[in-house]
């Protein structure tokens, strides 16, 4: 354990943001470079010697927090590397994107503000980066069978790298033009500069990981055809199926899918654009959604130059501490700030669009919208209550229902799919196709970048076992586990 006073000697310090006026006129991360660090010894000092860790169950990669937050009080960063590298491939991403379901199952967070888990998780793995302590991990020998992965993302990336690492010959198959599926077009530069995904990529490809791009499997490549080459497949395709907003007016001109919006101003950063085809700049903006990709148009707005910003969210505005009905260690619903927030714009709660209005030339000028409340536990409009704000540009960030259907991926290999529209799989990952697994969001469901890398690293166990019959590789979570939230 850390200092056995340290919860009582010290207080919670967070990562500090650069200010507003400053970071609104570029796409690099909102903290400043450096400030972390020398806090994060006497930040990791605060965990306490709890006796039940319960962080440990909050994050289904069972990470040993409480023995790299020893090694970072203590300032042992190659230690403390190795422990944070034991249970999570990609820690830089996590303790950059994950909302930290470890921090609200802190024991210290009972009665005090909880142990700042995700900066200190970051701290360790920058500070590895920097001391080149995080090195290629090649196979000792080849197990002669080969893997295909659909998908970048980071359960298609977890299960690539556990499979490489034991022997196999893995190929990863990514549609975009780049790997890191989510993380690379659908997270903004500002929450994760794509450097973090670029070196991690390099590391793979040293290990033996090959990777192709530009591959859709389904259009480009029949399942069937892949299934044919390889001895196994683990489908990481993720859960693309946009929730669609079925109102009068959608077919308007400046109504757009958030993954139509985010991903193009990611190209700009990338090169690929001077300007994106698809720009805030000058306009009045709705985001519809009150969620973390909701969040992220919103930020990226600020940077285009929108005239304003507004974020509708159909549900009540949640509480800023928990209630009753959300007691620890459950991961509760609050009321968060976010650095895009901090920005600038409107949040409007309890509110529900009933259409949109065009101009003469068939682009959106308008949303009209009506508050809304539970009745009997049901949402119900309320009468009187309708206005019309100004909106020019509109992104629909409302969650996705399922994985892509569409590009034929599903049909090809027959794979069944429960009620919910993600891909069904046995105890091993596998799905009714024997040799065919899946991983991620395509058969949970969307949900966080540390269930992912969690079910990515199930499955690669379920594949190696398929392949050689036994398998040392770690299974963090079942198909079945769920997070123990409200």
């Amino acid at each position: 354990m850390a200092d056995p006073k340290g919860f009582l000697k010290h207080g919670r310090e967070v990562a500090e943001t650069r200010p507003v006026a400053e970071r609104v006129k570029d796409w690099k991360e909102v903290y400043v470079p450096g400030s972390l660090l020398p806090i994060i010894p006497t930040q990791a000092s605060r965990c306490m010697d709890c006796g039940i860790p319960f962080c440990h169950n909050g994050c289904p990669l069972g990470n040993l927090i409480p023995e790299w937050n020893d090694y970072a009080y203590r300032e042992d960063w190659a230690a403390a590397s190795e422990r944070l590298h034991a249970t999570n491939n990609f820690p830089e991403f996590t303790g950059r994107l994950c909302p930290a379901p470890c921090e609200s199952a802190c024991v210290l967070g009972i009665s005090q503000p909880a142990v700042t888990i995700k900066n200190v998780e970051v701290s360790i793995i920058d500070k590895a980066w920097d001391a080149n302590d995080v090195k290629p991990q090649a196979p000792e020998r080849l197990s002669g069978k080969t893997v295909a992965v659909i998908g970048s993302g980071p359960a298609g990336l977890a299960a690539a790298q556990q499979l490489t690492r034991a022997g196999h010959t893995v190929a990863v198959y990514e549609r975009a033009d780049r790997i890191g599926g989510l993380l690379r077009y659908g997270i903004p530069e500002f929450k994760m500069e794509k450097v973090h995904i670029n070196r991690r990529i390099e590391q793979m490809r040293a290990e033996g990981t090959r990777f192709r791009t530009g591959i859709e499997i389904g259009r480009d490549l029949k399942a069937t055809d892949l299934r044919k080459r390889y001895d196994a497949v683990v489908i990481a395709a993720g859960a693309t199926t946009a929730r669609d907003l079925p109102v009068p007016g959608r077919e308007l001109k400046g109504i757009h899918q958030a993954m139509e919006y985010l991903p193009l101003a990611n190209k700009v950063v990338e090169g690929d654009f001077v300007a994106p085809p698809i720009t805030a700049e000058g306009k009045h903006v709705v985001v519809i959604g009150g969620g973390d990709t909701g969040a992220d148009c919103v930020g990226t707005a600020h940077r285009q130059g929108a005239a304003s910003v507004t974020q509708l969210e159909i549900m009540p505005k949640p509480g800023e501490e928990r209630s009753a009905g959300q007691p620890w260690p459950t991961f509760p619903m609050l009321y968060k700030v976010t650095s895009a927030h901090e920005e600038g714009g409107e949040r409007v709660y309890s509110v529900s669009t009933t259409h949109f209005e065009g101009d003469e030339d068939g682009n959106v000028k308008a949303l009209h919208l009506i508050e809304v409340e539970f009745v009997d536990g049901k949402l119900e409009q309320k009468p009187g209550t309708e206005r019309v704000i100004p909106a020019e540009l509109v992104t629909l960030a409302m969650g996705f229902t399922g994985t892509d259907v569409e590009n034929g991926l599903t049909s090809q290999f027959d794979l069944e799919l429960d009620a919910r529209g993600n891909i069904s799989r046995d105890a091993d990952f596998q799905t009714n196709v024997p040799g065919v697994f899946v991983a991620g969001d395509a058969g949970r469901g969307q949900s966080l970048i540390v269930w992912a890398i969690a079910e990515g690293r199930s499955a690669a166990r379920g594949v190696d076992r398929f392949l050689t019959g036994a398998s040392d590789l770690p299974a963090p979570i079942k198909p079945t586990d769920r997070s123990l939230t409200v």
